[in-house]
């Protein structure tokens, strides 16, 4: 149970004054749901205002305060600006200009002939001076509330910076003091305030970056405590070994030889799963390595040790192509596979459910639907989890509730994570790497198009369909809305229906799971030419006679998902291509991505560079996993911050007493406060 000193903090973002419906749309938008969110939305820059008597040009372009008097007003017909002429103490001249048929509230904020407390950038136009639309005119009686420096924060439409620092004032005042958890030395060496002087001093003042780092490092120090305790658990948790005969994995008949990286990793997996103490392996391989036959050879290996396996994906889609393959490559073995998604009902359930309770179902395949509370094993002794960042600590220890010893755990996942992340997020895993690629793999070609020439790369699918070749046409990511998106890969779709006729489908994630299973099915056997989609085919769909991939605005995506889009072609020994249609104006960011992507394969290279542009949260899809990223921590401030709360969370674990002791107490208190709980429930399990 999250301790009651935190409650006020985890309140409803409507318990804060003067947020109504209006304002709370807004701040939905940015993910600020409750208080604490608002408290850890911190600014991002700052705007200092100068303190003048009097105007001087020397200051245009700068934010200044000073006191004016209004002598005239000067309004243009419709919605044209309205300007108020003022001038300073020595009679210099000034417009305070307002858009929109401001008319009647500019005469309100500065009657004539009444000094006003005016704050904005001054600006010079023509041989004029100019402040648009002033943050501040206020009666000299309340002149005080103009901060110096004024905290910038990021927003949504409907939600200014100013209101956005009422808030967090009013959410600081919320929020408890709290015993320290840091090690005293620590503190002392870094000369760090207290965490709740830390929060109010960054939002008074953006550019403190002594708080800004305290308040980082508490939250790292809390990822990587909740992550020893994770390990701590798992490793003092009676597992069993499983130690296999060999003899189902050399009766599969396998096309090709094992790639030197991925025999390495079958090593290390059966040494593991050779121990009692349950194996807790993170596999990471570029798109196409070959995870899927290393997982194969492992959960075999639990078959020959007469135990059960399951395999979880993250979506139905994966589930069924897992099992579709695992199923031909099985073939002639005696080894029962069975799926079981959301999606079945009735007597098939009912049957897979009876076999894996009697034991005759060997290897279950599914999504979430296989740790629920229905789902029971004979004999549950190797979980291997897909696409690992997008199930939390708490999923997997449902999923390893259902055996009867711990069972061991394989993760994988297709995005390169960087070395920094690997031990922010799976500090309390080990690590194989698969970094080869098997053989008759050739790289993809990757070309940057601009948009206007969108004619062009029409025809050049017309010819690719008339060779029998197959493509996918990725639309745009929309940030605001999902029915844009939609809208997009509709509209696509039908322009190139136009020209292609039935040869093109569509799948987005608003279908029904067996809508979209039928059109993936009609790709995947060649009556489609193209599948136009959304980015739900970023995730594990093989078609290896789809050679080409469009992906339409590749510049709003970030670089790990365009790789993990790309790896959708590439998967035969054709020659496959990358076509990136980018927009007319690009940032600086998204140069350097799409440069990137044209001239590097390297997932790992790639996934390094994404880090530094993107930060961590968005990289690893913590966003749409529901498990807690990294909100105040920067990916530089991980780099620094890292190996010092690693040290520290080890010295309370080894050290001062674990939970139990005074500075443990208050490090459960932080767990909670930085949502990293898991670790806490963990301990309580056992």
């Amino acid at each position: 149970m999250r301790p009651d000193i935190l409650n006020p903090l985890f309140a409803e973002v409507t318990a804060l004054k003067g947020i109504g419906p209006g304002l709370a749309k807004p701040l939905d938008r940015l993910g600020l749901s409750r208080v604490v969110d608002v408290a850890f939305h911190l600014p991002t820059g700052w705007v200092d205002r100068l303190a003048r008597d009097e105007l001087d040009m020397a200051d245009a372009g700068r934010t200044i305060a000073i006191t004016l008097t209004a002598q005239s007003y000067r309004s243009s017909a419709g919605r044209g600006p309205t300007r108020v002429q003022a001038t300073d103490a020595r009679g210099n001249y000034v417009s305070l200009v307002y858009f929109g048929g401001h008319s009647g509230w500019a005469k309100k904020l500065a009657p004539i002939g009444e000094p006003r407390r005016v704050s904005g950038r001054l600006e010079q136009y023509g041989q004029e001076l100019q402040i648009v639309h002033p943050d501040y005119v206020l009666p000299l009686e309340e002149a005080e509330d103009t901060p110096e420096r004024e905290a910038i924060y990021p927003l949504s439409e409907g939600i200014t910076s100013k209101r956005m620092g009422h808030l967090a004032a009013q959410a600081i005042e919320r929020a408890p003091d709290l015993a320290e958890w840091i090690e005293p030395g620590l503190l002392a060496k870094h000369d760090w305030p207290g965490w709740r002087a830390a929060l109010a001093r960054l939002h008074a003042d953006p550019s403190d970056t002594v708080a800004r780092t305290r308040l980082a490092y508490d939250e790292v120090f809390a990822n990587q405590l909740a992550l020893m305790l994770v390990r701590q658990s798992s490793r003092a948790r009676r597992g069993r070994a499983l130690v296999g005969t060999g003899k189902l994995r050399e009766a599969l008949r396998l096309p090709y030889a094992l790639t030197g990286a991925q025999a390495r990793t079958v090593r290390e997996i059966e040494g593991d799963l050779a121990q009692a103490q349950p194996m807790l392996r993170l596999l990471q391989g570029d798109v196409g390595a070959g995870k899927t036959l290393v997982a194969t050879l492992a959960m075999l290996t639990a078959v020959e040790a007469s135990a059960q396996a399951a395999l979880l994906a993250p979506t139905e889609i994966l589930a069924r192509q897992h099992y579709e393959s695992l199923r031909r490559m099985l073939a002639g073995l005696p080894v029962e596979v069975a799926v079981l998604t959301g999606r079945d009902k009735g007597r098939v359930r009912e049957a897979t459910l009876m076999g894996l309770a009697a034991g005759t179902i060997d290897i279950l395949i599914g999504t979430h639907a296989i740790f629920q509370e229905a789902v029971s094993y004979k004999d549950l002794g190797l979980v291997v989890v897909d696409e690992q960042h997008r199930f939390g600590v708490a999923q997997r220890m449902m999923l390893q509730a259902k055996a009867k010893a711990a069972p061991h755990l394989l993760a994988m996942t297709a995005t390169p994570i960087p070395r920094t992340l690997t031990l922010a997020h799976y500090g309390e895993m080990d690590v194989s790497q698969l970094d080869e690629m098997p053989p008759g793999r050739q790289p993809i070609e990757t070309r940057v198009i601009s948009e206007d020439r969108l004619s062009d790369v029409v025809d050049a699918l017309g010819r690719h369909l008339s060779d029998d070749g197959q493509a996918y046409w990725v639309c745009p990511l929309v940030e605001e809305s999902e029915k844009s998106d939609l809208a997009a890969a509709e509209a696509r779709a039908e322009t190139l229906r136009a020209r292609f006729g039935d040869r093109v489908g569509l799948v987005h994630g608003k279908m029904k799971p067996a809508e979209k299973d039928a059109v993936m099915a009609a790709f995947a056997s060649g009556h489609l030419g193209v599948l136009v989609a959304t980015t739900v085919i970023e995730v594990g769909v093989d078609v290896p006679n789809a050679t080409l991939i469009v992906i339409e605005h590749a510049d709003r995506f970030g670089l790990a998902q365009l790789h993990q889009l790309r790896g959708r072609v590439g998967r035969g020994s054709g020659k496959s291509n990358c076509l990136l249609i980018r927009g007319g104006a690009l940032s600086e960011t998204s140069r350097a991505r799409l440069a990137l992507m044209r001239e590097t394969n390297d997932g790992f290279r790639i996934a390094e560079e994404d880090l530094r542009l993107r930060g961590a949260g968005e990289l690893l899809g913590t966003k749409q996993s529901g498990e807690a990223g990294f909100r105040l921590a920067t990916p530089d401030m991980l780099t620094t911050l890292l190996p010092i709360a690693t040290d520290d969370a080890r010295l309370l674990i080894d050290r001062d007493g674990g939970l139990d002791g005074a500075r443990g107490q208050a490090a459960r208190t932080a767990l909670y406060l930085f949502e990293r709980e898991a670790g806490v429930a963990l301990l309580r399990s056992g």
